[in-house]
């Protein structure tokens, strides 16, 4: 979920409204949207970056706590904004909504009811959830403790190019649809160094192509050799400690830690641990990514 900043249109779901006030709502969020003034220097393009999880600055919302990690572009997205949220038991993030730019949530702790298009799913902790271009969501914590989840929000020029409406938009023949895969129904299949969970994978109105899957490694041990590939990629880890080495920089971090490979970089991923590390690994390819 996403503050209304000029670039998320915040507004209720048109079926608890007239139709009438609706649309006026839908025009002034277009309206409101912000303009950089034209002396104003571009924002600096994110290179690869960790943060830990425990250097987060908290502060509190009216409806919990809320953590801000990055908002601005990077080589391939015009936009990566990432944030955590904590949501007080009871408490619902917001009224449902829409917005262009696509958006991907993980949910470390607690019970959510995640709404997607009027269709409402429980889900508990390790759950992932993608909200296509444009589908109505939004989340409300209803377990007996908060809900804290990691929110991922991505554009580029092909979202900045997607009309304003207030129907979904996720049947677009060949994208992926917006979807919530529960942790306890994730198939898993066993590698030489662990486990490996898939998620999803295809394009979308925002990526050429999206991926993402779950990896468990055992202690002292790694996915692969240090290597890079033209893909952005994020990593963020689900359970236990691991070292990540980039461009021959190594950094040492835990649960909920994030981690951001920019395009070309030479990266590696180790087990830091004395118990196996579960992490999430997000693949993400544009218009703008190299080729090769």
């Amino acid at each position: 979920m996403q503050r209304d900043d000029g670039v998320a249109r915040l507004v209720p779901h048109p079926a608890m409204m007239p139709r009438s006030l609706s649309a006026v709502i839908v025009l002034l969020g277009l309206s409101t949207m912000t303009v950089p003034a034209e002396d104003s220097p571009p924002p600096a393009t994110l290179v690869s970056t960790v943060w830990d999880w425990d250097a987060m600055t908290e502060k509190l919302t009216p409806v919990g706590r809320r953590r801000d990690v990055h908002d601005g572009p990077t080589a391939t997205l015009e936009r990566f904004e990432c944030h955590v949220s904590t949501l007080l038991p009871g408490r619902t993030s917001h009224a449902p909504h829409q917005h262009a730019q696509e958006e991907f949530i993980i949910l470390q702790e607690g019970t959510l009811d995640v709404g997607i298009n009027g269709v409402v799913r429980r889900v508990g902790p390790g759950s992932m959830f993608f909200f296509a271009s444009n589908d109505w969501h939004n989340v409300n914590s209803v377990g007996d403790t908060a809900a804290t989840y990691l929110v991922f929000n991505l554009a580029t020029a092909a979202t900045r190019a997607v009309p304003a409406t207030e129907a979904a938009t996720s049947e677009a023949p060949g994208t992926l649809p917006s979807g919530v895969f529960a942790w306890t129904e994730m198939s898993v299949v066993p590698t030489k160094t662990g486990e490996r969970r898939a998620v999803f994978d295809g394009p979308s109105v925002t990526c050429r192509r999206l991926e993402c899957h779950v990896s468990t490694i055992g202690p002292g041990l790694a996915a692969h050799a240090p290597h890079r590939h033209p893909d952005e990629e994020l990593i963020i880890v689900k359970e236990g400690s691991v070292e990540v080495t980039i461009k021959g920089v190594a950094s040492t971090v835990g649960r909920g830690s994030i981690i951001f490979i920019a395009s070309g970089d030479e990266h590696g991923l180790r087990n830091a641990g004395s118990t196996p590390a579960t992490y999430y690994v997000v693949r993400i390819v544009t218009d703008r990514t190299p080729s090769g």
